[in-house]
């Protein structure tokens, strides 16, 4: 069930960038987005993402019709630096092996070499251990890993599922597939007066009859950042989980899982100027243990009979290794 909302169309207030003046170096803010600059770089009027990491983005060096090429569309995905393109080089020039498939040295590298990439993903939002880091194709399938797996394994007729009308379809479709074959209900949270999700509203539709609220951290058209921690301990006080979708912020600001206490959290790399075809699922170990899996073969098991199977622990358990 969905109970449907009427959609205005929003506008969009650019945001204009500040300069702080503390006795540091200077701060460029830009929306959400800090960096440091060079006293004299913000003197000189220059100082700009841009400028500074241009040279580190190959496709950029090139013209369109007479012009230098400028690309503003990183919100859909982000072009890749140098630096990513050679580490892709390298692992199909030195150690392309199918991961945890094998025990020769070309396996064992590349096997490592991942293991050590979810340990950097850990890092980076500061999950409590690289095991909450599942890795999936992308954000999408990472909400659908959720959805399948711990949705249709938890809802039950009548429980609600809250969401606001800013969601990227992928984070609402899945959902609606759910409700259908759980008989869960989708509330929807509309836009107040500055047409981003209305926060207030959010809270009092949270309810006991709330089980999961999924909202974004930041919004890939409107810009907004709504109060996660808030909207967590909202949630978390009615028994709710939490999903995030954090395409838009991981690449753009400091994500502290532990610090925001959410109970799932997904991005993609192809938004923060990683490659395609591969994105991650935070999720709480408590939650992704008590998770059955999403997909069958791969690494994902454990022993296989003729009939029957036992699985691995997670992150193997939800996602197929394998390039089978």
């Amino acid at each position: 069930m969905m109970e449907g909302v009427v959609v205005s169309l929003p506008s969009f207030p650019f945001l204009k960038p500040t300069i702080s003046t503390s006795r540091s170096s200077p701060t460029l803010r830009l929306g959400f987005r800090r960096f440091s600059a060079s006293l004299s770089a913000v003197k000189g009027g220059s100082v700009s993402l841009g400028h500074l990491t241009q040279p580190d983005f190959p496709i950029l060096h090139q013209k369109v019709n007479g012009s230098k090429l400028v690309y503003l569309d990183n919100a859909a995905t982000s072009q890749k630096p140098t630096a990513v393109l050679k580490a892709l080089n390298t692992y199909y020039e030195a150690y392309n092996s199918n991961v945890h498939r094998g025990i020769h040295y070309l396996s064992a590298k590349a096997t490592d070499e991942y293991e050590l990439a979810r340990k950097k993903v850990a890092a980076f939002i500061n999950a409590s251990d690289s095991t909450e880091i599942v890795f999936t194709r992308n954000a999408t399938e990472s909400i659908n890993l959720v959805a399948y797996s711990w949705g249709l394994s938890n809802l039950k007729p009548g429980d609600e599922i809250v969401l606001t009308i800013a969601e990227h379809h992928s984070a609402i479709v899945p959902w609606q597939i759910v409700a259908q074959k759980t008989g869960a209900v989708l509330k929807f949270v509309s836009l107040d007066e500055n047409e981003v999700a209305d926060v207030e509203k959010l809270r009092e539709m949270i309810s006991t009859r709330t089980e999961l609220v999924v909202v974004h951290h930041v919004s890939n058209v409107l810009g907004s950042v709504l109060p996660i921690e808030d909207i967590v301990i909202w949630a978390h006080e009615v028994g709710a989980k939490v999903l995030v979708d954090a395409c838009q912020s991981v690449p753009h600001m400091v994500v502290d899982v532990q610090g925001l206490d959410a109970d799932f959290l997904v991005a993609s790399s192809h938004k923060m100027c990683g490659p395609t075809g591969i994105g991650f699922l935070f999720g709480k170990s408590n939650l992704l243990s008590a998770m059955p899996p999403f997909l069958g073969g791969g690494e994902m098991i454990s022993d296989v009979f003729l009939d029957h199977s036992t699985y691995a622990e997670p992150p193997s358990r939800l996602v197929i290794l394998s390039s089978s």
